[in-house]
This record gives C-alpha cells, sequence and structure tokens, in this order.
C-alpha cells in the first residue's frame, strides 16, 4: 500500500461529505500540479499525463530525485518516493497511486503514534578535549610496552645460538606473546566493564572513553585472524557471549558487547555481517541485544542493528538488514533492507558430518601451527633480516661497533627494495601457482564437511587470491583484466574500456567465476560461489550475464537471476527467485525493475566503438600505466622511510634506543599518516574537485582514478577518535567541530561536507560519484548539523542532509535526494521512515557526560 500524504484528502466510505465528483476533482488538481513541477524541474513547457519519465522526458534518477525534494516542500501535494516514481512512470499512473480514487471496504487504520526525533546530545569542547588526550595517551603507553618488550624479546632471541636456540627462543617469546595478547583484552574487558546490559551513554565522555578501549583491544586481538574457526567461537564466549555448539562465524566484524550477543546451535553468520551490539545515534553510544535462535542463516553484507532478533530456523538473506525492534519470527525466511518475508531458502547446502570432536581437532591443530610454526618463522625471520644487514651486522658486532650513520641509508634503500619487488613478483607468483594447485583438490558442486583438509585448502586459496594490493594496482584499468584471468577468472571474450573493474573486489575462489562479454564491474563486488551451512561447504560457479554494468557494494552469489543486459544498481539485492532479468535495470533490497539507461548516460557511447574508442582507450592505457608507476613508487618510498626508521632504531640501541624502539610503532604511524595526506594533496594540487558529468575517456576521470589508487586504510586506526576528524580535514573534507566518525568512508574528500556533532557509525560511505558503463558523474554531498549515519549506510553523491536528520542502519540514500531537517530515513532506497532512529519501548535513561554507565558493573 502506498503511504499517503497527510494533507492529502483520503476518501472513506463512512464519510458522507466526500462524493465521487470531490474525489475526482482532488485527482485532477494533484495530477496538474505533479505535471506542473515536473515541468519547473525538467525544464519542459508540458508535461502530458501519460509520458514516461525516462522514455518519453528523457529523465533521469537525478531529477526524479530532485522532483520528489520540490513535492515534499509543498504542503498540499503527496511525496512520492524514487520507488513510487519507478514504479509508476506517468503522472496518471502517479496520481492514481498517491491518490485514493475509489472507496475501499474497510476504513484504514488509524497510524500508530510516532516519536519525535531524540535530540542530539551536545558535547563540550572540554569533554572532547579531554577524551582526545586521554585516547592518546592511552595510545602512547601502548606503543611504549609494545617497543620495550619487543626489545627486550629481539635481544634474548639473538642470543641464542644456532638454529635450534634461536628457533627455541622464537617460540617461547612468540608463544608467551601470543598468549598474552589474547588474553590481556578479556581480562580488560572484565575488569573495566563487566558485563554489557542495554543502555546508552554519551560519546566523549568517561564511560565511553572505556567503551572505546575495550573495542580497541577487542580489534587489536589475534583471536581476529581465527575467524571460521571453532577458536573464534570459544573467544567470543570468553568475552560473555552466549554461543551454542556448532556455530559457524565466517564474518571478521568482531562484536563489541559481547554480552548481549545469544547464538543459538547450529547458526552460520557469513562474511561482512555487522552485529556490534551497539551503535552510535544522535551523539549517544546505545548498547542493545542481538540474538539469535538454533540453525539461523545469516546472509552476507547484512546488518543486524541493536534489539533485533532470529527465531529458531529463520533465515536473513543477502544484503539485507533488521532494523532496531525487527524481530523474524521461528522459520521464516526474511530479505530486504529492512527486511520483509520472503519465500527464498538461502540455506542451500546440505549438512554434514562435523561435530565436536571434529572442531576441537581443527581448532587445536590450527593453534599448534600458529605457535610452533608461523611465530617462530616469523621471528626468527626479522632477526636473520637484521643480522644479513650490513650496517646493522657491524653495529651488533663487537668487535666492528663503529658505524656511520651514512652507512644506513643504502643498507635501508636495499631492503626496501629487496622486500617490495619481492612481495610484488613473488606475491605474483605464489597467486598464480599455488591456488591452483589447492584448487585441484576442492572439487565443484561437491559438498564437503567444515573444518577439515578440503575447508583448509578452500580458506588457504580464497586468502591467497584475496591479496588487496594488486586489484588497488591493476584496477580501473586495462591490466586488471589480465590479473584476473591470471587467478582463475573466466571472462569470455574481453571487450576491453579501460575501467571494466574496480579496485575493489573479492571471491570465495577465482575458478568459480564467469563474467560475461562486455560486463563492467564498479568497485566491492563480492561474488559468493561458496554456499555454506553450519556444518558444511560448496563451492559452485556464479556467472554475471554479458552487457552488464554493476554498481558498488554487490553481493553476487551463486544463482542469481540476472542475465543479459543488466543495469545493477548500487548495493542492489541480486534475487535469487523468479524469472532470469534481461534488459532492465535492478535497484533496492529487494530490488525491483528500472531503466536500464537513459538519455544522459548514452551521450559519450560514441566514444565506445570505433576508432574513437582505439584512440582514446590507448591515452587511457598510457596514463593509467604512468598512475601505477606513481602509486609504486609512493608505495616504496613509504618502505624505504619506514625501513630506515628501523634501522636507524637499531643503530640507536644502547643509547636513546629503547625510547626509539619503544615509540616506533606511533612514530611510523604519524609519519605514514602525514606522508598519504601529502601525497595526496598534492595530486590534487592542493585544490578541491568540481561536480563532473564526462565520458570515462576523459582525462578529468583518469585523474580521479588516480586520487581513489590512494590508500585509505589506515583511517581505520583514527575510528571512534577526534584524530579521524581532524585527518579528515587534512585530507580536504568540510567538516564541522566534534563529529564522532566509527568507521565511515568518503571517496571524495573535498565534495563532502559534514556538519558540527554528527554521528557516522562503522561502515558508512559517503560516495559523490557514479559510474555507469562509459559516464562519470560526481556532485557534492552534504550532512547538516547534527545528522545520523547508520551501520552500513550508503549515501550518493548530490544528497543534502537535513540538520538532526538520521539515515537508518544498511540504508542506501540515492543521488539527489533532500532530506529534511529532524527527518529519520531508512531503506534500500532509502525513504521516509519516522521513528526509524529510535530504539523501541522507550529510550533508556540518558546519562551524563560525567556519570559512570549502568552498563559498567565491576
Amino acid at each position: 500500500m502506498v503511504k499517503q500524504s497527510s494533507e492529502v484528502p483520503i476518501s472513506r466510505p463512512d464519510d458522507p461529505a466526500v462524493t465521487l465528483s470531490d474525489i475526482r476533482s482532488d485527482r485532477v488538481r494533484t495530477e496538474r500540479k505533479l505535471a506542473e513541477t515536473l515541468a519547473e524541474v525538467t525544464g519542459c513547457d508540458d508535461v502530458p499525463a501519460e509520458s514516461n519519465f525516462f522514455n518519453d522526458l528523457g529523465a533521469n534518477s537525478l531529477v526524479m530525485a530532485q522532483f520528489c525534494a520540490r513535492l515534499r516542500k509543498i504542503p498540499d501535494l503527496p511525496s512520492p518516493s524514487m520507488r513510487d516514481i519507478y514504479r509508476h512512470p506517468t503522472i496518471r499512473s502517479l496520481t492514481a497511486a498517491l491518490v485514493q480514487t475509489a472507496p475501499v471496504e474497510t476504513a484504514a487504520p488509524s497510524p500508530e503514534p510516532t516519536r519525535s526525533p531524540a535530540p542530539v546530545t551536545r558535547t563540550s569542547p572540554a569533554h572532547h578535549l579531554l577524551c582526545g588526550t586521554a585516547q592518546l595517551l592511552i595510545f602512547l603507553v601502548y606503543s611504549l610496552v609494545w617497543g620495550f618488550v619487543t626489545a627486550r624479546g629481539y635481544e634474548w632471541i639473538a642470543a641464542g645460538s644456532g638454529f635450534v636456540g634461536i628457533y627455541v627462543r622464537a617460540l617461547l617469546f612468540g608463544g608467551i606473546g601470543f598468549l598474552a595478547l589474547c588474553i590481556f583484552p578479556v581480562i580488560a574487558k572484565w575488569l573495566l566493564v563487566g558485563r554489557w546490559k542495554p543502555d546508552e551513554f554519551p560519546i566523549w565522555g568517561p564511560a565511553y572513553l572505556r567503551f572505546w578501549f575495550v573495542k580497541v583491544l577487542l580489534h587489536a586481538n589475534p583471536m581476529v585472524f581465527f575467524v571460521g574457526t571453532p577458536l573464534y567461537v570459544l573467544y567470543l564466549r570468553a568475552l560473555g557471549a552466549r554461543i551454542g555448539k556448532g556455530v559457524t562465524i565466517l564474518s571478521r566484524t568482531v562484536p563489541v558487547c559481547t554480552d548481549l550477543l545469544t547464538v543459538g546451535a547450529g547458526t552460520v553468520i557469513r562474511k561482512d555481517a555487522f552485529f556490534l551490539c551497539y551503535r552510535a545515534h544522535a551523539g549517544r553510544i546505545q548498547t542493545g541485544r542481538v540474538t539469535l535462535g538454533r540453525d539461523v542463516y545469516v546472509g552476507e553484507k547484512t546488518v543486524l542493528d541493536i534489539d533485533t532478533s532470529l527465531g529458531d530456523g529463520a533465515q536473513l538473506g543477502h544484503s539485507s538488514a533488521l532494523h532496531s525492534g525487527q524481530a523474524v519470527p521461528d522459520g521464516e525466511h526474511w530479505h530486504g533492507s529492512p527486511a520483509e518475508p520472503t519465500q527464498v531458502d538461502y540455506l542451500r547446502v546440505p549438512p554434514a558430518r562435523c561435530g565436536t570432536a571434529r572442531r576441537f581437532w581443527f581448532g587445536g591443530v590450527t593453534l599448534a601451527q600458529t605457535v610452533f610454526l608461523y611465530l617462530p618463522l616469523t621471528l626468527g625471520g626479522v632477526y636473520m633480516l637484521f643480522t644479513e644487514v650490513p650496517a646493522i651486522g657491524k653495529r651488533l658486532n663487537p668487535e666492528t661497533a663503529v658505524l656511520t650513520r651514512p652507512e644506513l641509508i643504502p643498507d635501508a634503500l636495499g631492503v626496501s627494495l629487496a622486500l617490495f619487488s619481492g612481495f610484488l613478483v613473488l606475491g605474483l607468483v605464489v597467486q598464480y601457482i599455488v591456488p591452483r594447485l589447492l584448487g585441484l583438490f576442492v572439487k565443484p558442486d561437491r559438498v564437503y564437511p567444515l573444518y577439515g583438509f578440503h575447508y583448509t585448502l578452500h580458506r588457504t586459496a580464497a586468502r591467497m587470491t584475496n591479496i588487496k594490493f594488486f586489484p588497488w594496482l591493476f584496477g580501473d584499468s586495462s591490466y586488471i583484466v589480465h590479473y584476473l584471468r591470471g587467478l582463475g577468472y573466466d571472462l569470455s571474450r574481453v571487450e576491453q574500456t579501460g575501467s571494466n573493474f574496480g579496485t575493489e573486489m573479492q571471491h570465495e575462489t577465482p575458478f568459480m567465476v564467469t563474467v560475461g562479454s562486455g560486463t563492467m564491474v564498479a568497485d566491492g563486488l563480492s561474488v559468493i560461489n561458496a554456499d555454506y551451512s553450519s556444518t558444511s561447504f560448496r563451492v559452485s560457479r556464479v556467472e554475471i550475464g554479458p552487457r552488464n554494468f554493476l554498481g558498488n557494494n554487490i553481493a553476487y552469489p551463486v544463482g542469481g537471476r540476472t542475465g543479459e543486459n543488466c543495469l545493477l544498481a548500487t548495493k542492489v539485492m541480486i534475487p535469487l527467485d523468479g524469472e532470469v532479468r534481461e534488459g532492465v535495470g535492478l535497484l533496492g533490497s529487494p530490488c525491483f525493475e528500472i531503466p536500464r539507461s537513459v538519455d544522459r548516460d548514452a551521450r559519450f557511447d560514441h566514444l565506445r566503438e570505433g576508432d574513437e574508442l582505439h584512440r582514446h582507450l590507448g591515452a587511457k592505457n598510457r596514463y593509467n600505466l604512468r598512475s601505477m608507476a606513481l602509486m609504486l613508487c609512493m608505495r616504496w618510498f613509504l618502505v624505504f622511510a619506514l625501513t630506515l626508521f628501523g634501522l636507524v632504531s637499531v643503530d640507536l640501541y644502547g643509547v636513546v634506543g629503547h625510547v626509539v624502539i619503544a615509540l616506533y610503532l606511533a612514530m611510523t604511524l604519524a609519519f605514514s599518516t602525514g606522508y598519504y595526506i601529502l601525497v595526496e594533496r598534492c595530486l590534487l594540487r592542493f585544490r578541491a574537485l568540481t561536480p563532473q558529468l564526462c565520458s570515462i575517456y576523459h582525462p578529468v576521470f583518469w585523474w580521479h582514478e588516480r586520487v581513489w589508487k590512494m590508500p585509505s586504510h589506515y583511517l581505520n586506526i583514527f575510528n571512534g577518535t577526534p584524530f579521524k576528524a581532524l585527518v579528515w580535514r587534512l585530507l580536504g573534507v568540510r567538516i564541522g567541530r566534534r563529529v564522532f566518525d566509527d568507521g565511515c568512508y568518503m571517496t571524495e574528500r573535498t565534495l563532502a561536507t559534514v556538519g558540527d556533532e554528527c554521528t557516522l557509525n562503522a561502515g558508512s560511505k559517503i560516495q559523490c560519484h557514479s559510474q555507469e558503463d562509459g559516464t562519470f558523474k560526481s556532485d557534492g554531498t552534504t550532512l547538516g548539523v547534527g545528522c545520523t549515519l547508520g551501520v552500513g549506510a550508503h549515501v550518493h553523491y548530490g544528497v543534502t542532509m537535513g540538520d538532526g536528520s538520521v539515515l537508518a542502519a544498511d540504508s542506501f540514500l540515492m543521488k539527489g535526494e533532500e532530506v529534511p531537517p529532524n527527518a529519520q530515513w531508512g531503506g534500500n532506497p532509502a525513504v521516509d521512515m519516522p521513528g526509524a532512529g529510535n530504539r523501541p519501548g522507550g529510550t533508556v535513561r540518558a546519562l551524563e557526560a560525567t556519570d559512570a554507565p549502568a552498563s559498567v558493573t565491576r
């Protein structure tokens, strides 16, 4: 049922004052005003009532978003959503959908009262400054302790004699250090917090400082590397999570408030799922329960907000979300954002025999490999590396201790070149050879039990072929095609565009991916060509049809029902039922059909064929080669600088060396951050980007691609601290005061504007561009004062969010949308959803910044 605006007359069968003539009059008046408004937006003299917005009038999604925003400002007109626009693409059909024209048999139920949005918690500058200072001091103390322990351990390992002596010492030091790093966060959590309870507290206060410290320790725990093994489940249990037998967790997103997490036996949680048990909202941290029953299935790229649950045997599909307060009943299947019932079965692999003994054996072997093999070899390798460096070898030898500082520079050059070039060459060789050998033992469409020989080979091949550096290097260029083919992708007959694939993509196995000819893929594609249950897995081929375009952040599963010539929009949920979609566009979660293309995107088609393509593609390839060379030199220079810092630290050993080594972690972080900021600003010539509408064969687009190759992983270190906003400001973001950023990412920094006191959650993204087929578009995006972006929310270009507005978890705010002040929007695509930002059952007692949190028990 289409949502009605409160100002639009609604006919009721029990209202004798409303006549059929009145209804028709209202419809005609609304139709006329809608046509006049669309004419103003499109610049047309007249808009016929039966003309299709896209096919006849040449409009596009950006124009129609502006049309919807204009209607929201006119009190006596209904406010359609973008879903309404696509479903009813004429003025007449849209009017009929928005205005009730015929009596209904039963009276419409009165709407439930909605709560006003929670006011943004204002933080005093003093609390903001004190919290940032405390976070910096904690990091420095951690760095000092880490540095002193590392230095002492290196001394002790170096005192060993022979290979056996060094191995034994490296084994003991590595094992004890590994155990300490694993246990300390658990002890710290229980001492500082006790048991988490549903609550909320202000950001930047004392309660938040303890919350942040525990969160950082949990993320830095080496146990995170054991995701996908029974060891990770044991780790979460030690933190207070109630997890039953036979649970398989594949997501690397670590839940923080673990006492609020309940997972029943036999449940499987796929990778890239968010189940944090907390969220940031309007300047406060809110903690809440996430409850999963027995035999639950949680798909890939999903978000479970606080106060959500799935009953026994329930399923949540890929690219879906449960908003706060949603509960999936026992045995039901839901998908979408926010989720709704469906008949699709996402659990598509039969179970296998995988008991407790098998899980115990696999966990024990994994732990033994880490302690007795990986750690000693790593520590011993570092020791051997230092002793083989000529200058350091002289320094470590008392008989030849005289050393001049200039000798360190050629050593740093040699070591950094050897490490960097060795990683490039050996990395490619290993990626192309080893996974192919491992893949010979894992047969397609065959069910294997988890935690065995085949599961180990599958995980090893997946890790080797998902190294992010190489797609980052080759992506957005013609050379990514050759790289993916080398990995094992079946790309059919490639129609080279120079931008066939972006810089971010992942898969379960590269040998089960087929991409049709002429298909282009933007960033963030995840090919789900392995199905999992809590006891078994199976790899199968995923086929993406020819002449498709895939937008950003898409999970494409086995059995996706899309064929030839489809436009798959950003964050779309790929359908697994119904007829195969061809020649259409798909948008949203759950998806619905939209036009495959519009006139604006076809204006550069002549550049994609014949001599024009050959000439422009050659120029783009040459530009991309220079960009790749520049990025390699930039990365190598950082390796050289960090290597030189390390050698100088060892050279100063015994004088002030202990302090230098102890501060090495902090020094390298500060230097790397400043270096990346300087390089990016130099690439931009210290100027801001400007909105663009051009072909992918325009040099301006190639320049954007060069900027996109700038690394961004270092930004995650500053999540949840005032320093994240400072780094954004140095990168060119127009960002206000006391902004809380728990893990947001912005693609075009100088096109983004973020107001004071905004709250940006983990996994959220502000993307100020779009690329559809051969057309590149970019524009500024503005968040007003006190806005909130939910976990995993995605904001497109040309968007304006009014002061105090909220975008719910996993929502997609489409290009050109204007969110009114204090509004609460959610969904994919996002629409007005009053109450979406509020947790059910009333607001938990607000805590002042000076209060001790009620959730902390000692």
